[in-house]
């Protein structure tokens, strides 16, 4: 970890206060929102959902692909700020390779690693570099300033992608964003992971839906891109309770979102609690079910940045079908056939 990537925060916020259900709270996010870029007809192309490769070929013309950078952050549920021992699923090896490259820090030389991976599997020529492991706003801005603009001044690096809290952007970092965004593509991946505040602290997040919905105001009327990460499957969530999620999803009419099952990786809380058999994961047929359920109702603007999760079989535990993304896919679309439905299909009507 870099020592100066941790701001100096007051240590007075380990008792998180959590609000009323949300279905008690008053709605926010509701600003207009356009898209920085027009949406693709996906539906003149036979597709049955925007997927995020089809949003990248049109936005830049050609096939790009992400390179993970780490930033060598951390996060304020570790470090002690709102609790400790990060998310309950959360091993930052097991998510991102550039926590596993041999060397880290130097952002040009995770690039040069990263892309040339990528380069000799897909063939692709521009990148985008995405800060994913920890919270990559959890900095003083002038150390978000060095990383991001070092990431940007490599020719072949078309945008950024930036993984965060929703609690970690205050408005000097919201400004930096906004103004590489003026210039380049940016996008800001925002961990939602669900709307139930039960949940939330279930997994130790260390914050509530609350701050979610503010992140994404005051992102609204900037020029970038907002996207949310969901997790389906969390335990102690029914079927209603995940598409409770979808239909705030919806709502919010955000750029991208990442639709991920519920995984179990080595050396986490979680990875204690399946193992005791206190967890149980969806079953393929379960979340297909539930993928298309939200598809169906998300707006056909929104892209879908991802279906799935996954880790290296080094430190994966389960389930064993989130392994095979083939599978997944597969699974997915047949459901989508079956139904003959697709995105946005019941977008706007009454839940």
């Amino acid at each position: 970890m870099l020592n100066d990537a941790i701001p100096s925060v007051s240590r007075d916020r380990k008792d998180v206060s959590h609000p009323p259900k949300y279905a008690e709270s008053p709605l926010a996010s509701t600003k207009a929102h356009s898209p920085v870029v027009s949406v693709i007809d996906w539906r003149a192309k036979g597709k049955r959902y925007y997927a995020y490769n089809d949003f990248l070929r049109a936005r830049f013309g050609e096939r790009v692909h992400k390179v993970s950078l780490d930033g060598g952050f951390t996060c304020p549920n570790v470090d002690g700020t709102v609790g400790v021992g990060g998310c309950t699923f959360c091993n930052n090896w097991s998510f991102s390779p550039s926590r596993r490259l041999p060397t880290k820090g130097d952002i040009q030389d995770q690039l040069a690693q990263g892309m040339r991976r990528v380069h000799e599997r897909y063939g692709v020529t521009k990148f985008i570099g995405y800060f994913q492991p920890a919270t990559n706003t959890y900095a003083p801005v002038e150390r978000l300033r060095e990383l991001f603009e070092s990431a940007l001044s490599h020719p072949q690096v078309v945008g950024l992608a930036v993984s965060t809290r929703p609690d970690c952007l205050p408005d000097d970092v919201i400004e930096l964003l906004a103004e590489l965004g003026r210039s380049t593509f940016v996008s800001v991946e925002l961990g939602m992971q669900t709307i139930h505040d039960r949940s939330l602290e279930w997994m130790n997040r260390g914050h509530d839906h609350r701050s979610f919905l503010d992140a994404v105001d005051r992102l609204r009327d900037k020029p970038v891109e907002i996207a949310a990460h969901v997790i389906l499957g969390l335990p102690g969530e029914t079927h209603d309770d995940m598409l409770a999620t979808s239909q705030e999803l919806a709502r919010l009419n955000l750029d991208a979102v990442k639709l991920h099952n519920l995984y179990v990786v080595k050396n986490t809380e979680l990875a204690k609690k399946y193992q005791g058999g206190d967890v149980r994961l969806l079953e393929l047929d379960e979340f297909a079910r539930v993928i298309v359920d939200t598809l169906e109702i998300l707006p056909p603007a929104t892209r879908i940045d991802r279906i799935g999760g996954e880790a290296p079989p080094k430190y994966f535990v389960a389930p064993k079908w989130a392994q095979d993304k083939i599978r997944v896919r597969t699974a997915v679309m047949n459901e989508l056939e079956r139904r003959d439905t697709w995105q946005g299909k019941l977008y706007g009507e009454p839940s």
